[in-house]
């Protein structure tokens, strides 16, 4: 049986360096069988979790990208109408022979009206992402990416997927998952999440690593920098989150700079290095001189 300590020492074979919420999260999320809301900060790693459990988990992963407008749909499931034209076509050619066949009209229609009933089964049915995990044959990993892109209207419609795990077709009725995926949806922040969603799922917020977790997360990627350069630029990156930037360094900021120190063989920060590198840290013009300053005042 899965430990909280194991699901730790699974995350780190991954390269994903946990800490003990984290930890503990996903550990719950797996023994409840509840979907987990993740939010912070853009580039902390949310997706990258996600990513690394499915890897580490051997559970496929089915991703939904959320944008605005996104519908049942786009998420849920759809109708394949280019087949069921098809298929009006053939039971047009099958008419005659119904009639030719049959002891009256009513009985022809009746024979038609049963051939009818398939343009709504699973023959034509579309899976998208979330009826594509519920099906799938092996427990999946199921992401809601970027929540908070969507609309009221989306959320409510996977209060039913999210807490009973099925899905409702007026045309089928309802559909069960074959297995509850491991659910896993993150949110940027960027207008708030429902308290009916909410409600369905445990919370995990994941901001800025600490420092020493920051580090580790650098070497567990990256070991051919030395240590000590490693230190020096999650320092550097700290006092740079403390500007007032447009965009905030991330963890996914910290690994790109991290890979083009190690490329240009770099052993030391100097403010040249910055200068030259800044393009990787800094994503707006006006960042780049606040943090080219930055580099100026404290690398001397």
């Amino acid at each position: 049986m899965i430990t909280a300590q194991e699901v730790k020492r699974l995350l780190g074979t991954g390269g994903y360096i946990a800490d003990d919420s984290i930890t503990t999260a996903v550990f719950l999320a797996l023994k409840m069988e509840k979907p987990i809301l993740i939010e912070g900060p853009p580039g902390v790693g949310k997706t990258g979790l996600a990513k690394t459990l499915s890897s580490v988990l051997a559970a496929p992963m089915v991703r939904l990208q959320c944008y605005e407008g996104i519908d049942e749909g786009k998420a849920l499931y759809d109708w394949e109408y280019g087949k069921q034209l098809l298929y009006t076509q053939l039971l047009r050619t099958q008419l005659d022979s119904y009639l030719s066949v049959s002891a009256d009209l009513r009985e022809a229609v009746a024979r038609l009206s049963a051939e009818e009933s398939l343009f709504f089964s699973q023959n034509f049915l579309v899976q998208r992402p979330i009826l594509r995990s519920f099906l799938s044959e092996e427990r999946s990993l199921l992401l809601i990416d970027e929540i908070d892109r969507s609309g009221d209207e989306f959320e409510a419609l996977l209060l039913e997927c999210l807490s009973d795990f099925q899905v409702s077709i007026p045309e089928l009725g309802v559909i069960e998952a074959r297995h509850k995926p491991l659910t896993i949806l993150t949110s940027n922040g960027t207008r708030m999440i429902s308290d009916a969603l909410r409600r369905r799922c445990l919370y995990l917020y994941i901001g800025y690593p600490e420092f020493e977790r920051e580090v580790a997360i650098v070497r567990s990627r990256f070991p051919e920098l030395c240590q000590s350069l490693a230190v020096q630029m999650v320092e550097f990156l700290r006092k740079s989150r403390e500007l007032n930037l447009r965009k905030l360094p991330s963890v996914s900021e910290t690994l790109d700079w991290a890979q083009v120190l190690s490329i240009l063989q770099v052993r030391q920060l100097t403010p040249e290095v910055v200068a030259n590198t800044v393009g990787t840290i800094a994503k707006h013009q006006a960042d780049l001189q606040q943090v080219i300053d930055l580099a100026n005042q404290i690398l001397r």
